[in-house]
């Protein structure tokens, strides 16, 4: 794959479908970045990528677009948009405000998107999450390889939950929301590394090698340490410039996922 300068790969150590760790942890990370998130939506306009020139082009196969934390699909409708643009099948995920048990999100939610996807298409499916939204597609992936093409993450903690305190305490207030909700319909743990549900269960087994992984991420993140945010694998880790919320805006990034998806192969 030609890299003209984008989707360096800066791993230096090389890991074989690396697990979550239970690992939770402020990140001495500058924040404020973020705003410039703006800038990166306005070159994604500007850029010949948007308009589907240079890049490989799409082959009708379906992709299952996943927000992140706190966010709805009407943020990643850019991202949803240029897919079918370039000659995907795209499907906003259909789960709301990700602010609940993921465990609950794929059971009731993502699962019927899904479900639909593979009736419509009638093969194998394409994954692209940001943020808590990749955790989610790997979690699906490992529970429903045969299913799966490739899983693509966009800022995506899948080492740990090493972010800004301030997202930290966010998703401390969520927990206490499904814990007062659901109550012992979920596990105690919900909402933290150490839960043993299905959607983390999934996590701390091996990925399968039948599904093609890619793992994107800057440097400049301002939510999540990028560090977390890789495999260890330089062949399926790409850093790109910008901002872990621009990622759904980011020319760089969406080069590198169209590249991605067309050597992923979706047998019928």
């Amino acid at each position: 794959m030609k890299r003209n300068g984008v989707g360096r790969r800066r791993s230096t150590a090389t890991a074989t479908r690396p697990r979550i760790r239970e690992h939770e942890a402020d990140a001495d990370i500058a924040i404020w970045k973020e705003a410039l998130f703006g800038a990166e939506l306005l070159l994604l306009h500007a850029s010949p990528v948007y308009y589907g020139l240079g890049i490989p082009r799409g082959d009708g196969s379906a992709v299952v677009v996943i927000p992140g934390f706190l966010g709805t699909d009407l943020y990643v409708s850019h991202l949803h948009s240029w897919l079918e643009r370039i000659g995907y099948r795209p499907y906003l995920s259909g789960i709301g405000l990700n602010a609940e048990c993921p465990n609950l999100l794929i059971r009731y939610r993502l699962a019927a998107t899904i479900d639909k996807a593979l009736k419509d298409t009638g093969r194998k499916i394409h994954l692209i999450g940001h943020s808590l939204g990749g955790i989610i597609a790997r979690s699906v992936a490992a529970q429903r390889p045969k299913d799966v093409a490739s899983v693509i993450t966009l800022g995506a903690p899948i080492r740990g939950t090493v972010m800004h305190p301030s997202v930290l305490n966010a998703a401390k207030v969520v927990r206490t929301q499904i814990l007062h909700e659901h109550g012992a319909g979920v596990l105690p743990d919900c909402y933290t590394p150490r839960c043993t549900c299905n959607f983390l269960s999934s996590l701390r087994c091996n990925m399968p090698k039948s599904i093609a992984l890619t793992a994107i991420y800057t440097c400049d993140d301002g939510i999540v340490d990028w560090r977390y945010c890789r495999t260890g694998d330089r062949d399926i880790d790409f850093e790109v410039p910008g901002t872990h919320v621009g990622l759904v805006f980011n020319p760089s990034a969406y080069t590198v996922i169209a590249e991605r998806l067309a050597e992923a192969t979706s047998p019928a």
